[in-house]
Order: structure tokens, then C-alpha cells, then sequence
């Protein structure tokens, strides 16, 4: 019997495929005597048999598609499943405690990782530790016959479940298996709904059960246009949604004529339309869809995958291979088992720059904090984390870390025009101290014999209320804006965008959010500068025609939402809309009013149906 579960909509298009549960199993066990000691060591080399073979494919399945250097944590799994003083600890206990294999491999583990973590003074024995823990869990869920999940190992089409999806999970779906995603938790703003529409497939967040309901191999229906997920779909609601997905890839088909053509409303003005992306990877995407420049690059993952912070190196390649107009840098970070070195960061900075040819690149310096993390970093817990030392207060507290950023974002300006972005500045002293930094890396670059950029912009992110009321006054010291409606509408209306419990307050539209929008918009211009926005709310069908009246200067949205915002454009003329942000911020009370205020604007222009 088919099932409906109700969530949100987070990226567009319909994915029909069996379940593919990405959930952790369940690993506990008891502690028993065993009498056939012998049988039990025989039970315990089976499986290390087992997780060997297992091992050996994966590995061979990371070498083809992430790549040999990704691989190589494999081969560190394997080496413990082959060491005598690994296994052969764990039959000895067996052996001479007479327990089961399950107890001797847990007790063994726990002594090796205690051994490891406590070789302060040698930072790779200490990173051994998580191999063993990694080993034991594969080993024990053999033991206990559960299957462990493996997004890498996919190799057949389905729709991949789970309670969440973390963005290094996000980062490891291949989208020619992987056809689209359900979750628990979540909404349009988490970093997992971010992903699927950079990786374009279509996904269903926020369902709350469909871990509970849905078992592997369930056929499944993902709704990423309204929300749905069918469990167990009839015959007739597979041929429904099969149909709904042609039509929605028939509409693609129709936006796709609008590639080459540029920003521009009905009556003639141009504005930019830029795409956010999550990974180089997802240069595709970009000029499938026509994207005037990349608006918001999340580097956390170069991060993420590196073993050392990004060097100035990669810092550098990345900015000139994909070159981009918003490009936050934390990706670089959060790909990483460790921080990417200077010379890391700068090849990285180099290559986003010379993908995009030449186009305006704007890189948001480090931010990580909040809900992203980094392994390698051991940063003190806090109790509202997002309030916290994050982004660029992080960045002032390891200024070393930051003047490597910098270095290798001033090197790669000679490649074309950058602007240096700072996020979550609150305050003019911040901003000060941060252009100080600069300044001094600049100095010491010239000295060097290191050739600047001329066309070196310096800007900041909008996303502290305290900075937008006070955006005239920053704008006198910077030379562009960028809004993050993500973090500003969260601290606006005091509610983490993350909580299920109040994604009630989460909200766009309020006139209180579009105020300080408006406000900021009217600071940069009145003092000459630009504003854009590279928060999900650019790419928003309600929200794009109040920024659109308000005078926004640049988009910057998912791939996936760049045609469908230019077919939108072209038949908008601004004439007809200038009142519509003095209404949406005066006039109207609450966000269901400036929703209701846009479409009823849109149908009487006869844009919407």
C-alpha cells in the first residue's frame, strides 16, 4: 500500500527509483561467554574476509571516481585488516577471555584508539585513531549481519534516504545513480538542499518519518516540485509523476532557448544573473544553464578534502580557473582531513578563474562555523554556535590562517578583476581590522616582487542586522555589497534556520527582513557602490520581483534556478512594479500578505497564471 509523506520542495524535478537508506545501523550488542572459542576465531577471520573483499571494491570504486589520492584512506583500512597486532589482539582476547568476537573487537579497538589519541606530540599516529574506528564499525556491523551505507559504493539508479545529509555526504552522490533525495529534517536553506540543486536532482526535505517508513529497496517517489514523497507508489501513480517529470524537463527544454541570452527585463534593463555552485564539479551545471558569472562558490569542500588549511597555491588556482562574482572559500576547508596548504588553496583559486574566463570573481574569505564544521579543527563547543566565533571572527582569531587566504586571493587578482569578501561583519571595526590584514599582505606581496591586480575590489556580506542598519556607513568604506539572506533572516527573525521547531519564523517575505533589504540596497547606491544578493532568496519566484523593484543590482541562485528567474525577467517591466517593494515594506503586515501582495501583482500584469 502506497504512502505519502509531506515535506518541503527543496530542489526542482521528480525522481522515480527504489530506496537507498543512508542511515547508520544500529550497532549494539552483548557481552557473552562463548564455550567454542576455536569456532568463534573462525567466526571473526570470516569477517575479516568479508570487510577485506569489501574494502578492496570500495577502494577500487573511490580510485575510479573521486580518484587515487581519495583512495589511499582505504588502503590505511586494508593495512589494519592485514596487521597481526590488530586482528591478532582481538583472537587472542577471544581466545583467553573466552568471549564473543563482538566484545574482544570493541575491547581491542578501544584500546588501540586510546593509544593513538593520546600520541600528542605525532599528529599522524593521532589520525589513526578514527581508522580504527572506522575499521571496527565496518567489522562489527559484518559480525552482526547489518549493512553499513556507503554513498560512494552506489552503482545502481535510486533515491537515496536519510535523517539528514551532511554536505561532505552531499558531496559523495554520484548523479548519474543517485536520481534524488528524501530526508527527515531540513529545509530549502540547508546545506544538503544547497547541494541537490547545485548537483541538480531533485530532493524532498523536512519529511520528519521517511527513515521509519521506507526500508531499502521500497520504490519511491521524489516530489522535488511540490514536496511529496511516495512510498510504494500504484502503477498509476508511477505513470502520474513519470509524466509530471516529462513535463517539467519540457519546460527545462523551453528555458534552455534563453542560454545565451542576456539578464535584461521587458522594458530593456540589465541586471546579472549568477550561479552558486558547491564544487568545481558543478561547472557543468553552470553553463548548461547560462550562468553570467558565479555568484556564491561554497570552497569549504577543497576543505573538507585537503590535509592541510588551503595553501595560498590552491587559494589561487581556484580563483582563476572558475572566476566568480561571490566565492565563499570555507569548501576548501571542509573537504579536508586536514588544513590545505598555501600552495593548495592558491592552485585551486587559479582554476576557477580560468573556467569563467575572465568574468568579475568575488571570494568570501573563510567561513566556517555555525553548522559547518571541520574534523581537524578542534574549536571550543558553544551554546549557539552561530552566534559564535564564526567566519570572520574566527578569521581574527587566527590570523595566520587568514593572511594565507589572503595572500593567495591577492596573487590570483592579476588574473582578472577580484573583489575580497568578508562575511558576518558586524561592526566598522571589524571591517577596519580585517582591511588593515589586507593591506599589510598586500604590502609584503609588493616587496616581494608580486604583481596586484588593478582592478582589486573589496567588499563584505550583509547578513548581521547591525550591519544593514548601519549599511551607509559601511558602504563608505567598502567597494560593493553582498546580502546573505540566509543568516540575515535568521538573525532577523531570531530563529535558527536549522530547527524544525521554528521554521515557522523563517520568513522571506516579512516586511521587518525586506526593510533592512531595502535598506541596504539604498545605502550602496546612495553612496555609489553595488549590491547583490547570493542567498537562496535571489533565486525565490515571490521574493525576485520585490528585489527586482528595489533595485538589486546582481542575482545569485542554484544552476538549476537561472532560467527559470531570466524567463521571469524578460517579462517583467519595472515600470509596472516600482511600488511593489514600498508596499511589500510599509504597507503589508506579515509575510502571507507580501506573498499574496506578489501574486496577485504577477497575475493582474498577466506574468503568472
Amino acid at each position: 500500500m502506497s504512502k505519502t509523506l509531506k515535506g518541503i520542495a527543496a530542489s526542482d524535478g521528480i525522481a522515480v527509483a527504489p530506496a537507498y537508506l543512508l542511515v547508520e545501523p544500529d550497532l549494539s550488542f552483548s557481552k557473552t561467554s562463548v564455550s567454542d572459542v576455536d569456532a568463534e576465531v573462525a567466526r571473526f577471520k570470516k569477517v575479516v574476509e568479508e570487510s577485506t573483499k569489501e574494502l578492496e571494491k570500495v577502494r577500487d570504486k573511490a580510485k575510479e571516481s573521486l580518484g587515487p589520492e581519495e583512495a589511499q584512506v582505504f588502503d590505511a583500512h586494508l593495512l589494519f585488516l592485514s596487521d597481526p597486532e590488530f586482528t591478532g589482539a582481538i583472537e587472542t582476547e577471544i581466545k583467553d577471555q573466552k568471549i564473543n568476537a563482538e566484545a574482544a573487537l570493541d575491547e581491542t579497538a578501544q584500546k588501540f584508539i586510546t593509544i593513538f589519541e593520546g600520541m600528542t606530540d605525532n599528529a599522524y599516529m593521532q589520525e589513526r585513531a578514527a581508522d580504527v574506528r572506522d575499521v571496527s564499525k565496518r567489522l562489527m556491523a559484518h559480525l552482526l549481519g547489518k549493512k553499513l551505507p556507503d554513498p560512494a559504493a552506489i552503482d545502481h539508479e535510486v533515491v537515496v534516504v536519510a535523517y539528514d545529509l551532511t554536505p561532505s555526504d552531499t558531496a559523495q552522490l554520484n548523479k548519474k545513480y543517485v536520481k534524488g533525495f528524501v530526508t527527515d529534517v531540513g529545509g530549502r536553506t540547508a546545506h544538503s538542499a544547497i547541494m541537490a540543486r547545485s548537483l541538480e536532482i531533485p530532493a524532498v526535505v523536512g519529511t520528519e518519518t521517511i527513515t521509519k517508513d521506507v526500508k531499502d529497496g521500497d520504490m519511491l517517489i521524489a516530489d522535488g516540485l511540490d514536496g511529496d514523497a511516495i512510498i510504494n507508489p500504484t502503477d498509476a501513480q508511477i505513470e502520474e509523476y513519470t509524466k509530471k517529470g516529462e513535463a517539467f524537463a519540457k519546460q527545462k527544454e523551453e528555458w534552455k532557448k534563453l542560454k545565451n541570452e542576456p539578464s535584461v527585463t521587458a522594458n530593456g534593463k540589465k541586471f546579472i544573473i549568477a550561479a552558486n555552485i558547491g564544487t568545481p564539479n558543478d561547472m557543468k551545471g553552470v553553463k548548461e544553464n547560462g550562468a553570467e558569472a558565479i555568484g556564491l562558490y561554497r570552497t569549504e569542500f577543497l576543505y573538507m578534502d585537503s590535509k592541510d588549511f588551503p595553501s595560498e597555491e590552491a587559494q589561487f588556482e581556484s580563483m582563476y580557473k572558475n572566476s566568480v562574482l561571490y566565492k565563499p572559500i570555507e569548501f576548501l576547508y571542509m573537504d579536508s582531513k586536514d588544513f590545505p596548504s598555501e600552495e593548495a588553496q592558491f592552485d585551486a583559486y587559479k582554476k576557477v578563474i580560468e573556467d569563467m574566463d575572465g568574468k568579475q570573481t568575488i571570494i568570501r574569505t573563510c567561513d566556517i562555523g555555525g553548522d559547518k564544521h571541520l574534523d581537524y579543527w578542534d574549536l571550543p563547543e558553544e551554546m549557539n554556535p552561530f552566534l559564535g566565533v564564526r567566519a570572520i571572527r574566527l578569521s581574527m582569531q587566527y590570523k595566520d590562517i587568514f593572511r594565507t587566504q589572503l595572500r593567495a586571493l591577492l596573487r590570483a587578482s592579476v588574473y582578472g578583476p577580484l573583489g575580497i569578501m568578508f562575511p558576518m561583519i558586524g561592526t566598522l571595526a571589524e571591517l577596519r581590522e580585517a582591511k588593515q590584514i589586507l593591506a599589510e599582505e598586500k604590502d609584503k606581496l609588493a616587496k616581494e616582487g608580486v604583481k596586484i591586480g588593478d582592478d582589486l575590489q573589496v567588499g563584505m556580506m550583509i547578513e548581521v542586522p547591525a550591519a544593514a542598519v548601519l549599511a551607509d556607513q559601511f558602504a563608505k568604506e567598502v567597494d560593493f555589497f553582498s546580502i546573505g539572506t540566509n543568516d540575515l533572516i535568521q538573525y532577523t527573525m531570531a530563529a535558527d534556520r536549522g530547527n524544525d521547531n521554528v521554521s515557522y519564523l523563517y520568513q522571506p517575505y516579512n516586511p521587518s527582513v525586506l526593510r533592512l533589504i531595502k535598506h541596504t540596497i539604498d545605502g550602496a547606491h546612495e553612496n555609489g557602490i553595488w549590491c547583490g544578493m547570493c542567498g537562496e532568496a535571489a533565486g525565490d519566484d515571490i521574493m525576485f520581483p520585490i528585489l527586482l523593484s528595489m533595485g538589486l543590482d546582481e542575482y545569485s541562485m542554484s544552476a538549476t534556478s537561472i532560467l527559470r528567474i531570466r524567463s521571469l525577467m524578460k517579462k517583467i517591466n519595472t515600470e509596472d512594479i516600482k511600488e511593489l517593494a514600498n508596499k511589500a515594506c510599509f504597507v503589508s503586515e506579515t509575510a502571507d500578505e507580501n506573498k499574496k501582495l506578489v501574486e496577485e501583482t504577477m497575475k493582474k500584469l498577466n506574468i503568472l497564471d
